[in-house]
């Protein structure tokens, strides 16, 4: 959005503005004989400091509100942007003099722009959307044209299983916007952001408690972040146990389906363990696989409860015996909106688990983040906790940082620190209660019409709950992404489709839906269901129908043109409440996956860059 308001007339202004500033900056700082790199820059200047007092020069622009890079050794870096003003150039042109005595020069802001063979010579950024919309109110209405677009929570509810699609209150995302919060650079000095610093320091305590674990680290920007940071904690308490040839991780076929990737690239090799039809460990393929491999076992990795929606009830019995051959237990987090206040990973005998504030916690998630995927660690691993180059955090023996800024996406921190002060401990527990009843009550409704895969010996699911889709496809030709796209045309988001089971819909309801949407939904799905049997029965043509024809678009409802063998209003407005709701997809479908698995290069060949 700031690239289509600004266009490359903007931005090229903007970029101008930003390289004579740090290039009058430049002149000054020279005429006061300090040596300056001597490359083409653009906006970053660094000075040789290797003759300079630093630390008193630090001091004394610190004590005027202004901080610079002091982290390299012998160097000082100063970055100008667009807020830059010539105004503070001089000040800081001011201050260098007097700590060096000498007589501020006088700045002449120049104007020249010269980057040599840096410099861009072709062109960019001439797409539409980069030419349209260059007033406030053109770009309001351009954002608004796409939000309508795009089904999203403030039209329905999303019940994506794994992925905890929940309300993000108002009250925990206006304190955003206050630049007492946005305005705090990720590397300034601790003592300068006191008060974010006891939130930070508040929220890691508040999430050890709610793990049950010693310690926790905000780092990791992702759940997969997360993951990867836990398992290269792990393997650093081996290494300092002189066990660092453990490079094993089990995991179960129902684990999270980035665990294989996060092992791999933390250096493990993966081994998978069969699960029982009921969804639980197989508990006898694990013995077998720890028995194989107990001398190189690094952890297993499991997801409690599982992806496929059950807690598993030997958890126990399979952390003991992970320990008792020399391996750590990663507990992926995933699913922590089943646990909170009623169960911890430490409780069912973890070593670490990552979390996802952008599930459990109310960040947003989707569109790309942020994500927050912290880790907390038992007492054993908060040594090795990850550190910064910068900011010191992590343990005496921690890893090397998993991402730049000490904090991850320090700023959204506040979401989850608001979420979990406003709920408090009966809160949090009862939010838990609330996702698991809810997820039950689906359950006890759609299994009278469809089959539920798994569940415990009481006939419970956790807080998720799998349908499969399979049987319908030999009668019907109905297949579970048919269903996906009829859903929309009730005003839903499909939930997860074929994971962890092809041919299944993963559906999560969270706590933050009322009964009467949980009810639209069930009666949605009743509805596809009563629609598939028109197709079993003969009332409905096999390829010819509402289901495969979804979802019906406002162009097709309102045209002149329909050519379908059912009524406008029964593709459009099935059941009567839709009326008073109505979402109308932009376009029909387009190919589903085929996009995916025939990709089309549009790459430029090396040789255009000779």
């Amino acid at each position: 959005m700031y690239g289509a308001y600004h266009g490359k007339d903007g931005l090229v202004s903007i970029a101008k503005d930003i390289h004579t500033k740090a290039k009058t900056l430049s002149q000054g700082l020279q005429q006061l004989g300090l040596k300056l790199n001597e490359n083409p820059f653009f906006d970053t200047l660094c000075i040789d400091a290797s003759t300079l007092d630093t630390l008193g020069l630090k001091a004394l622009l610190e004590e005027n509100q202004i901080n610079l890079n002091f982290f390299i050794k012998d160097k000082i870096i100063i970055a100008i942007d667009q807020t830059t003003s010539l105004e503070d150039l001089k000040t800081l042109v001011d201050l260098f003099a007097d700590f060096l005595e000498k007589d501020s020069p006088i700045l002449k802001e120049t104007t020249e722009v010269d980057f040599g063979k840096l410099g861009r010579t072709s062109d960019f950024m001439n797409h539409k959307v980069f030419k349209d919309y260059h007033t406030e109110t053109e770009l309001m209405r351009y954002i608004k044209g796409l939000e309508r677009k795009d089904l999203s929570l403030n039209h329905s509810m999303i019940a994506l299983g794994s992925c905890t699609m929940k309300l993000n209150a108002a009250t925990e995302l206006l304190p955003l916007s206050w630049p007492e919060f946005g305005g705090i650079h990720p590397f300034v000095p601790k003592e300068q952001a006191q008060g974010f610093q006891k939130l930070i320091s508040e929220l890691e305590k508040d999430l050890s408690t709610c793990t049950g674990f010693y310690a926790t680290s905000l780092q990791p920007n992702s759940g997969a972040q997360g993951e990867y940071a836990g398992l290269m904690v792990i393997s650093a308490y081996h290494k300092t146990n002189g066990q660092g040839h453990r490079n094993i991780a089990l995991m179960p076929a129902s684990a999270h389906g980035t665990n294989p990737a996060s092992a791999v690239l933390a250096g493990m090799k993966v081994v998978v363990v069969k699960n029982l039809e009921n969804g639980h460990i197989d508990l006898e393929d694990l013995k077998e696989k720890v028995a194989q491999y107990k001398d190189n076992l690094a952890c297993l990795m499991v997801t409690y409860p599982s992806t496929y929606g059950v807690f598993d009830e030997e958890i126990k019995e399979v952390t003991e015996l992970i320990h008792q051959n020399g391996g750590q237990v990663y507990m992926d987090g995933a699913n922590m909106n089943a646990q909170v206040g009623l169960t911890n990973p430490a409780n069912i005998g973890a070593d670490v688990c990552h979390l996802n504030l952008h599930k459990t916690f109310a960040i947003p998630h989707g569109g790309g983040g942020p994500g927050v995927g912290p880790i907390c660690v038992a007492k054993h691993l908060a040594p090795f906790l990850p550190s910064n180059a910068n900011i010191k955090t992590g343990g005496e023996n921690a890893i090397a940082g998993i991402s730049s800024a000490p904090y991850g996406s320090a700023l959204v921190l506040i979401i989850s620190y608001t979420y979990i002060k406003l709920l408090g401990p009966d809160g949090l527990k009862k939010s838990t209660q609330t996702a698991i009843l809810s997820a039950n009550y689906l359950k006890s409704q759609l299994e009278k019409h469809y089959n539920v895969l798994y569940q415990n010996h009481n006939g419970a699911v956790a807080h998720e709950l799998i349908i499969d889709f399979r049987p319908f496809k030999a009668q019907s030709g109905i297949e579970v992404v048919d269903v996906a796209k009829r859903l929309m045309d009730y005003g839903f988001h499909a939930p997860t489709v074929s994971f962890p089971v092809a041919g299944t819909l993963m559906i999560e309801p969270t706590e933050s839906e009322s009964k009467q949407e949980i009810d639209r939904f069930i009666s949605a799905l009743v509805e596809i269901r009563k629609e598939i049997e028109e197709i079993e029965t003969g009332k409905a043509d096999k390829e010819n129908n509402v289901l495969k024809n979804s979802p019906h678009t406002l162009e097709q409802i309102s045209g002149d043109n329909w050519d379908f063998p059912y009524s406008r209003q029964k593709a459009a407005f099935p059941l009567e409440w839709i009326k008073e709701r109505k979402f109308f997809a932009s376009v029909n479908r387009i190919d589903d996956a085929y996009g995916d698995r025939n990709l089309v290069c549009a790459c430029v060949p090396t040789e255009a860059y000779q």
